[in-house]
């Protein structure tokens, strides 16, 4: 007998919202298949099962809110039965979970919602991002009739509050509650935040360094690299930055992993959270899995998606759980160095300021030479500033040999 449970999709989730079962009792699932739509404090997501079987039994119904590691469906093995199913609930199992429901305001009619989603959910899913189907359900918005404007013409979170204030305009009261939503959203995510950071400083030993890296040998290379590529395959300067990351930090694996349990666990895959700020406020960082197995040009098609995905509110578990590290580019805000703060079970965050002309000593001479700050905050239970400044030294040298990075990395850290 196979437990799906509800994942941890980051160290601020204590909780989450079921929010649509895409799967019923009978249905085969495959490793990675999306089956369900959580909401967290953050947004809403697909959430994956990594096992494969039989859908038994659905042990929580949607709009319940429920514990992080809430056993949400039972899955039967080869052999096994819906009576093996029963007999293990009964011996293994709590009774039913007793969950507050998630109160949607207004109330939605059972007609609107449910019909057009479970009919979705049977033939063939329709483009829309979890957190849309989340806010159509606040909003009791039908999105049958609602025209999508995101990736293959999925229905996005902005599709459905221009749809429900295009219903309520000369309801200036409907207006009122409407635009308070978001509000709502926000403050529960700056919370979340918030809770991850102060448990961040309360328990990691932060310690931080920085360095700057002369930047004209991998400009130059990019700006020549760009010239033989179509426009839509150009390479922008967070990809040979991310690239070089995961390279170093083969070099460097205790900056790779998490800790937990009082002891270090060195992941054996590299996949960097990247910080995108959502434009309604707040911050995801979800991770570009493996990226150092990837070239420049894979890497950037799928840090450009994994972008416009997070804004859209179109992630899924994996992404928001499996980073091994945070990277966090603060260059197109202005900044020339930033500090980051650690995100737990994480050990390590690699931070960039924008790039700049400066004087540069190179060869016995004074030259103006692009700059950026590369910042490394890290945890001193697993390294020490000595360990920390050469992997800022490594990753400023593989920034020096920027053809180096276009390739694929095959060996695992060790």
């Amino acid at each position: 007998m196979i437990e799906f449970k509800l994942p941890s999709l980051g160290a601020d989730m204590d909780e989450g919202t079921l929010l649509e079962w895409l799967v019923h009792p009978g249905d085969k699932v495959k490793k990675g298949q999306i089956v369900a739509v959580v909401d967290t404090s953050k947004t809403a997501v697909d959430v994956e099962c990594w096992q494969e079987g039989t859908v038994a039994d659905l042990l929580v119904e949607p709009q319940q809110k429920v514990p992080v590691g809430t056993v949400l469906a039972l899955l039967l093995e080869a052999g096994e039965s819906a009576a093996d199913a029963e007999k293990y609930k009964r011996e293994n199992l709590a009774p039913p979970i007793a969950a507050a429901p998630v109160v949607a305001t207004p109330p939605a009619p059972a007609p609107t919602i449910s019909a057009p989603m479970k009919k979705s959910a049977l033939a063939g899913r329709r483009p829309i991002t979890p957190i849309a189907r989340r806010r159509a359900q606040e909003l009791t918005v039908d999105l049958d009739t609602v025209t999508g404007s995101g990736p293959d013409g999925a229905v996005t979170l902005e599709d459905v509050e221009q749809a429900a204030a295009r219903r309520a305009q000369g309801a200036a009261a409907s207006n009122d509650k409407q635009a308070n939503k978001p509000t709502d959203r926000q403050a529960e995510m700056r919370k979340a935040i918030a809770a991850a950071m102060s448990r961040s400083k309360r328990e990691i030993p932060h310690y931080y360094l920085a360095e700057p890296i002369p930047m004209a040998r991998a400009l130059a290379w990019l700006a020549q690299e760009n010239i033989q590529r179509p426009m839509a395959e150009r390479l922008l300067p967070a990809v040979l930055l991310l690239k070089a990351v995961a390279k170093t930090l083969h070099e460097y694996p205790e900056l790779n992993g998490f800790y937990r349990d009082g002891a270090f666990q060195q992941a054996m895959r590299v996949n960097p959270g990247v910080a995108v700020a959502m434009r309604q406020g707040g911050l995801l960082a979800p991770a570009l899995l493996d990226a150092d197995q990837k070239n420049l040009t894979t890497l950037m098609q799928e840090l450009s998606d994994l972008v416009k995905r997070t804004r859209a509110g179109s992630l899924k578990s994996s992404e928001l759980s499996e980073a091994t590290i945070t990277v966090t580019n603060l260059g197109d805000q202005g900044v020339e160095s930033v500090f980051g703060v650690i995100y737990p079970p994480q050990v390590a965050l690699v931070g960039f300021g924008r790039i700049i002309d400066k004087a540069w000593v190179e060869g016995g001479q004074v030259k103006v030479q692009p700059i950026v700050v590369a910042s490394l905050a890290a945890d001193h239970r697993v390294s020490d500033g000595h360990r920390g400044a050469l992997f800022l030294t490594s990753l400023r040298e593989h920034l020096q040999q920027p053809e180096t990075l276009d390739t694929t990395q095959e060996s695992e850290p060790s």
